[in-house]
């Protein structure tokens, strides 16, 4: 399936999927040889379903190790099965996917989609949360999942004065990984940073689309101000100066989860994802 691709081929209907799942054991979300994937793991159950191989669109392609807790994806599948006299039973997919699937991906919803649907270029927002025990923290062992640790204390006043300046549209090539032919220009809509009740400090970060690894070079970057490293203009320098945030502060992959994607109102979706492509198509 060309991810370009707006509509269905003739003879086919598009599915849309609602999933969740722990990335820890996945090299991330897009196929990749000799590993295992996010990606090859749901087209293959999808693939069983479907009786015919069939391809996927995701509307965010998450790093390995990253989790989500809402993610889409749509498939074309064709409009009838290979049996006569035989329809899709679409509102039990869900289960019988979450049949075949290991536990740690978990199907929510199966649909047919609207006209126009397509989950990677129809997104008018990406919602993700990253979650930190600074300050030597004791991490219990089930939080080590999706935690990521930091021996030095921060401040989460200071890293929200500082993020603030980088709201809005900018070139966030600082911070993201290259890929030749994609575009760096994103609309940052939020990166907030609060105290959770066990003490953890955690960032919601939203924007209309993310680049490589982008989430977590901002939260390294916030990170390196907030522990009083950096100055206060270090966010701001690395902006307008195009500098790549050091390895060295590029958290790791365990604390940062999707936990969200809005899309607009069914008759606008198709004009968004000609928008979206139009700029994205490379990325």
């Amino acid at each position: 399936m060309n991810e370009a691709t707006l509509f269905p081929e003739s003879g086919f209907r598009r599915l849309k999927i609602e999933l969740s799942y722990d990335g820890t054991n996945y090299a991330g979300w897009a196929k990749q040889p000799d590993q295992p994937t996010l990606q090859e793991s749901v087209e293959s159950a999808l693939s069983m379903l479907a009786h015919t191989t069939v391809a996927t669109v995701v509307a965010g392609r998450t790093d390995a190790g990253v989790h989500a807790t809402q993610q889409f994806i749509h498939v074309d599948i064709p409009e009838k099965p290979p049996f006569p006299d035989k329809e899709w039973n679409i509102p039990n997919w869900a289960y019988r996917l979450n049949r075949i699937l290991n536990e740690d991906i978990r199907i929510m919803n199966v649909e047919y989609a609207p006209e126009g649907f397509h989950a990677r270029f129809s997104p008018i927002a990406r919602h993700y949360t990253y979650k930190i025990a600074d300050g030597l923290m004791t991490l219990p062992p089930l939080s080590r999942f999706d935690v990521a640790p930091w021996y030095r204390t921060l401040d989460e006043d200071l890293m929200n004065e500082v993020c603030k300046p980088l709201l809005g549209e900018h070139d966030f090539k600082a911070f993201c990984k290259y890929r030749e032919g994609g575009t760096t220009i994103r609309k940052l809509l939020k990166f907030h940073w609060y105290r959770l009740d066990n003490g953890y400090l955690a960032a919601d970060v939203s924007a209309d689309a993310f680049c490589y690894s982008m989430v977590r070079n901002l939260v390294g970057a916030a990170v390196s101000v907030g522990e009083g490293r950096f100055p206060a203009d270090r966010m701001t320098e690395l902006l307008d100066n195009q500098e790549r945030v050091t390895d060295s502060y590029v958290f790791p992959a365990r604390g940062l989860t999707l936990v969200g994607v809005d899309y607009p109102a069914e008759s606008e979706l198709l004009e968004r994802a000609k928008i979206a492509m139009a700029k994205r198509v490379d990325d």
